[in-house]
């Protein structure tokens, strides 16, 4: 669980009907109230009676049903094992004490073991086969996962796949007949929509709170892409990957933060629309990772451009007050080879209304790369049309795999001492064991010590990782290796991941 300004945490919400009662002039019998005759004085003030109640809302039904599809989620991280160098305090005083000569206080290696940390958080489940959907920020960093349904009954559960820029996660369960809760349509919220998010705060399993629809594509800067829904139902630590579902009980969005500078409710909650998870889970059921299309622009809302150029004493004229003001326009990007410029200012996609920035991510997000849309823009405040192909992050309309790291056939480990001493390093990743795969190829063999990988330090094996996965992300898709080999010459490697 992540804690800032914007706190990482799940969602609960249990709604409340309401009636309101209005008045007519009657006594405490029901009876009208005379008129008072001429010469006396009036009668007292007349008092308001009920009338017929406003529409009541039954949030019981979705309620009852939502709580059989949400899962509590409890994971393990184990302590990393790190080798320390420690000197017996006693050496000294009796290290010589049988006189054969004292050699100092020598340093000795030790492996310490980290404890391991716990974690917990909320799920919904979308198939009656077992996949289940919650937030990478609760499973992302789990060697262990065990899921715990509404009915007692506790299964392992698998990561099938994340994606760090939804913040949405993947996991399966071996089990059949669940009761997978039915998924809606997020883009038919309204505000003022009364909503229920439904999760396991503080371990408080099936917890139900109510709100209202406070806001929607709201941006937070807390994601790569987001276009929450904000509402006022009350959100605490452990509801992250809670149900977020409407008055028919229809998951509407995945619970995923609140807005708080103490890490507790504070009024807000923000949900991952279904519209943005449809199709990363798709993508994860299908490829084990997320084929995100791409238009190439980086931009503002016109509002906030507009207010950052009037503090600097200028007084823009886009020709509207909403939309997208592109600021840079990537090169060699889909936007660009549609002619889409600096300056122009993105007010639709597909004819649909586009009034800020979380608006754009959330259209663009629903589709893969190779799809074509229709954007509609205003240049010098003329009304523009333009098709644009949309890329992925390597600039093609191919399907993008996960690189398998068995495909790279080596096990790495952190240098040893000896090792780091002996070569003059402070870091570095030794080839432990090697077979045939992508690495060998590139003449890599046991023994040798990764220092950097597309320049970043091999510190840690989990800035392999990291450098792995950017790579597969990048346009390259290639491994820039720098190392050394144990006699101390120094080697380039060169890992395409194409091939």
């Amino acid at each position: 669980m992540k804690k800032t300004t914007k706190t990482w945490m799940g969602a609960v919400a249990l709604v409340l009907g309401t009636s309101v009662v209005t008045a007519s002039v009657v006594n405490q019998k029901g009876a009208p109230v005379p008129e008072p005759e001429a010469g006396q004085a009036p009668a007292a003030m007349a008092q308001a009676a009920p009338a017929a109640p406003a529409a009541y809302v039954d949030l019981t039904t979705a309620a009852e049903s939502a709580v059989n599809s949400v899962v509590y989620i409890s994971v393990t991280i184990e302590g990393k094992t790190q080798r320390v160098q420690t000197i017996d305090p006693f050496e000294d005083f009796f290290g010589d004490f049988f006189g054969f000569g004292g050699r100092g206080r020598q340093p000795q290696q030790r492996e310490y073991k980290q404890p391991d940390r716990k974690g917990a958080g909320s799920g919904v489940i979308i198939s009656q086969d077992g996949y289940i959907v919650t937030n990478n920020h609760v499973v992302g960093q789990a060697d262990a996962i065990m899921v715990k349904l509404n009915d007692g009954r506790e299964f392992k559960g698998r990561i099938i796949g994340t994606d760090e820029t939804t913040d949405l996660a993947l996991v399966k369960i071996d089990a059949k007949g669940l009761p997978a809760i039915k998924i809606g349509n997020s883009d038919a919220l309204k505000l003022g929509q009364w909503v229920l998010a439904v999760g396991n705060p503080f371990n408080l399993s099936s917890t139900v709170t109510a709100g209202i629809v406070s806001a929607k594509a709201r941006s937070l800067g807390a994601n790569g892409v987001e276009s929450f829904i904000q509402t006022d139902a009350a959100i605490n630590a452990g509801n992250s990957g809670g149900a977020l579902v409407n008055e028919q009980g229809e998951l509407v969005g995945i619970n995923s933060m609140i807005y708080s500078q103490t890490g507790s409710y504070a009024g807000y909650g923000f949900a991952i629309p279904t519209t943005i998870m449809n199709k990363v889970v798709a993508d994860l059921k299908v490829y084990g990772t997320v084929q995100r299309a791409i238009l190439g622009v980086q931009g503002q809302d016109v509002d906030t451009y507009i207010d950052v150029q009037k503090e600097k004493g200028e007084t823009p004229d886009l020709g509207t007050t909403k939309g997208v003001y592109i600021v840079k326009v990537s090169d060699g990007s889909a936007a660009e080879e549609a002619g889409l410029e600096q300056g122009d200012v993105v007010t639709s996609i597909d004819g649909r209304e586009v009034t800020k920035m979380s608006q754009l991510q959330e259209q663009i997000a629903q589709h893969k790369p190779g799809d074509k849309v229709n954007i509609t823009y205003l240049r010098n405040k003329k009304t523009k049309n333009t098709s644009v192909t949309l890329r992925n992050s390597q600039g093609t309309t191919k399907v993008m795999e996960e690189v398998d790291m068995d495909q790279l056939g080596v096990s790495l480990r952190a240098a040893s001492d000896e090792e780091k001493q002996s070569l003059g390093l402070s870091y570095g990743l030794t080839v432990n064991n090697i077979r045939r795969g992508k690495m060998m190829d590139a003449g890599t063999t046991k023994g040798t010590i990764l220092l950097e990988v597309n320049d970043r330090k091999m510190q840690t094996l989990e800035d392999w990782e990291e450098a792995v996965k950017e790579a597969n992300q990048s346009s390259d898709r290639a491994l820039w290796i720098k190392a050394v080999k144990p006699s101390g010459r120094k080697q380039s490697i060169v890992v395409d991941l194409n091939e």
